[in-house]
């Protein structure tokens, strides 16, 4: 018989760890989740741009922050391999990049079926080999041929990721379909098929049309969830690239004493200040100080990093210290 780990109550941990991200605000590190959305939403442009992002270690929608860069490995199986190469250079133009420097590997097999044994042992070797911080499935309609309403056959396939990304430390993106005619509901529930999808996610992305908008929604089983924002596919030399859409950006909200609060508990630092400790020095609710902190950013006072956040003229000096 083997009993099950226990710990005293009084030498539990007093605080939760810092959440750690893949692509700040969007992705947490080694997350499996979904990116989905009705037909037409960019479910590809996004999950392409998070590629990008995490390869290069660049700003994912020219915005949120990588704090570091790793290998990416694709698997597109709607789209002709020269299809996503056009994709990959429009977003690399908007980015600044070369593509020839971006360390994105595409599986130019024809199939890969997570219902055939076979193939999950061919992509298990592969992620093996090339050790990706992150895996892109696009769309998971392709990838199995099984009944996607039936729970207990979309589980054993969302397990079998699961287990790729606990074995080999690899985050995974899924580009899954949302029902027809499901706008008016929640994001999570909107997806097609078995509820086992909105179960499945560490972090989920939902785009959606309302009218000529792009929205895009973000959900995390263990992080707050930031704002809805707005996207537009923008030209960029003779390819397109999703960014966010500054058309009708919303004001600012009115001033808060907990915007002197932030400050004052930042000032004189040279160092970042995690949010944990941000929090504690301030005393007000969560959901409060993350959307101040978001706004403060947003207007060019703050500067978040991965180790927390500092004033605007103080991050040089916390540069220095991190090192």
């Amino acid at each position: 018989m083997s009993l099950l780990p226990v710990e005293p109550a009084y030498r539990l941990a007093e605080r939760a760890e810092e959440q750690r991200w893949l692509v700040t605000d969007l992705w947490s590190e080694q997350a499996v989740g979904i990116i989905g959305g009705e037909p037409k939403c960019c479910k590809s442009f996004l999950a392409l741009d998070l590629a990008v992002s995490v390869a290069a270690g660049t700003p994912c929608l020219r915005r949120f922050a990588v704090p570091r860069a790793g290998r990416v490995l694709l698997f597109a199986a709607e789209d002709a391999l020269h299809i996503v190469r056009q994709r990959l250079e429009g977003i690399c133009a908007a980015a600044g990049l070369a593509l020839a420097d971006l360390d994105v590997h595409v599986i130019t097999a024809p199939t890969v079926r997570l219902d055939i044994e076979a193939d999950r042992k061919n992509l298990d070797e592969t992620i093996t080999k090339l050790q990706p911080r992150l895996l892109v499935l696009d769309p998971f309609v392709r990838l199995h041929r099984i009944d996607e309403n039936a729970s207990g056959e979309v589980a054993p396939l969302l397990a079998y990721l699961r287990e790729l990304q606990r074995r080999h430390g690899t985050a995974v993106i899924v580009v899954h379909h949302a029902k027809k005619g499901a706008s008016r509901a929640r994001a999570g529930q909107a997806l097609r098929g078995s509820s086992e999808f909105h179960a499945w996610g560490d972090s989920n992305l939902y785009l959606r049309r309302n009218g000529e908008d792009l929205t895009l929604t973000v959900e995390h089983r263990a992080a707050p969830a930031m704002p809805t924002i707005t996207l537009e596919l923008a030209q960029r030399a003779d390819a397109l690239a999703l960014e966010v859409a500054d058309r009708r950006t919303p004001q600012a909200p009115p001033p808060s004493s907990v915007d002197e609060r932030i400050t004052m508990a930042l000032t004189d630092l040279d160092h970042p200040l995690p949010f944990p400790e941000l929090r504690s020095r301030c005393r007000v609710r969560t959901a409060t100080l993350y959307e101040r902190l978001a706004a403060l950013t947003a207007e060019g006072r703050l500067v978040r990093s991965g180790d927390g956040y500092c004033l605007i003229g103080h991050q040089a000096a916390a540069a220095r210290q991190s090192r």
